[in-house]
């Protein structure tokens, strides 16, 4: 099938496929961003504030919830996946794009407490299959599954930082092993480095801010001792029972969502933006660090550890962890960024005990809940190696530990409820 002429032109269609579907996340991200600046930066200071006030969440995630009800009850697709079944699913096709799109746009840069990865998917996903039927392929099945997941790996990578981490998750995702992953690898690939290529270099280019997953400063390198190990086995054990408590919590709210889905999408956003609100009354902090995705206060959490007090970060946990859990089942947009900025603030927090570095816990924490949350423990040890850059060599050993912890750890908690059953983390290859 490699040497086919019809996969051939698969691959090229890839390629091609790259450019239009990172040009349009770039401008999916873009103006995702903008508004969010607007709404938590500058519409603050046009009314007086330095930061948002505590109460600045309320009306914002109400907002959020009259924005989100009519498009989840009324329009196709109701505004893309629950977030709280992870990236998976069947692809989003163009007939559900406009109201995933419009749902991620409406909601995110208002505080819902969930990250782009899931609408950036969805519009990846949503233009390969366009084009598909638009070049009158659309009979093609198999073909038309591998460009769509083609698609959303070329649109999750854009954001994930390259095509490396976005290829891994899709291979581990999807279970695929021997010639099924090179046939499915071979498009992904090729259409995500495009992607990453032409969505890196606009970016430069338009010097527009993208809100990309990344660590730009960290804290001093360190290697991992017996004392980071001691400490770091139980630290990732206890993301994963709180980021597996919150999705438990994500799946009731989806069993109390399915009647009267307008109002109690309403309930759920008022509910998030309350707890949002008593992160800002408790620490006196701005509410945009536990509103939004994580992008922002992950970085900064990584540049300057020390400026967050202890307090603050198991206040951060608690507040940003419950509204999370509800935001899982009710809201739209991707679980993943709120996750790991979850596992890095419990682990920072622990970072204290004696003879547990900071840098460590930076890397364990990355690593623990993104296995927790997606159920692939490769992928979110790539993806903590990535992130931590320079410092992963050292830092690699702990990071492969934390991560299987993690997995297990969840894996045990979710067995004692059949209904919280771990589900792939992306299911376009099926």
């Amino acid at each position: 099938m490699l040497l086919s002429p019809g996969y051939r032109r698969l691959l090229l269609l890839c390629v091609l496929l790259g450019v239009p579907i990172a040009l349009a996340c770039f401008f999916f991200v873009g103006l995702q961003h903008q508004l969010q600046h607007w709404v938590w930066t500058s519409l603050p200071e046009a009314a007086g504030y330095d930061t948002p006030p505590w109460w600045w969440p309320l009306p914002a995630l109400v907002l959020a919830g009259l924005v989100l009800a009519p498009i989840v009850t009324r329009m196709p697709g109701a505004g893309g996946h629950l977030p709280v079944n992870g990236l998976g699913g069947p692809p989003v096709g163009p007939k559900a794009l406009p109201g995933a799109v419009l749902a991620a746009l409406a909601t995110l840069p208002l505080g819902v407490v969930l990250g782009p990865e899931a609408p950036l998917m969805a519009v990846g996903s949503g233009l390969a299959l366009l084009a598909v039927r638009r070049a009158g392929a659309g009979g093609d099945q198999r073909a038309g599954a591998i460009l769509a997941t083609a698609g959303s790996t070329a649109a999750i990578s854009t954001i994930l930082g390259g095509p490396v981490a976005a290829a891994v998750l899709l291979i581990e995702g999807a279970g695929l092993a021997g010639a099924q992953m090179v046939v499915l690898l071979l498009p992904c690939l090729l259409a995500s480095a495009t992607g990453s290529l032409v969505f890196t270099g606009f970016g430069q280019w338009t010097g527009l801010k993208i809100g990309a997953l990344a660590l730009p400063d960290l804290p001093p390198a360190a290697n991992p001792d017996a004392g980071d190990f001691l400490w770091g086995v139980p630290t990732a054990a206890l993301i994963a029972v709180l980021i597996t408590l919150a999705r438990e919590l994500g799946h009731r709210t989806v069993s109390w969502t399915r009647r009267h889905t307008a109002v109690r999408t309403v309930a759920c956003a008022t509910a998030v933006g309350v707890c949002v609100a008593a992160y800002a009354l408790i620490t006196g902090r701005s509410p945009a660090e536990a509103a939004l995705s994580g992008q922002a206060a992950l970085a900064q959490l990584a540049a300057d550890p020390h400026a967050w007090p202890v307090g603050a970060l198991i206040a951060l946990v608690a507040c940003k962890g419950l509204a999370w859990g509800i935001a899982l089942g009710s809201l739209r947009g991707g679980p993943i960024f709120p996750s790991v900025l979850l596992g890095t603030a419990t682990a920072m927090a622990c970072s204290g005990l004696p003879g547990f570095g900071v840098t460590p816990a930076l890397a364990l924490g990355v690593a623990a809940a993104a296995a927790a949350v997606t159920g692939l423990p490769l992928s979110s040890a790539v993806l903590a190696v990535l992130l931590t850059g320079g410092d992963a060599y050292d830092q690699m050993p702990l990071i492969v530990t934390a991560s299987v912890v993690s997995f297990v750890v969840s894996q045990l908690v979710r067995r004692t409820d059949p209904e919280t059953a771990p589900r792939p983390a992306t299911g376009a290859a099926a």
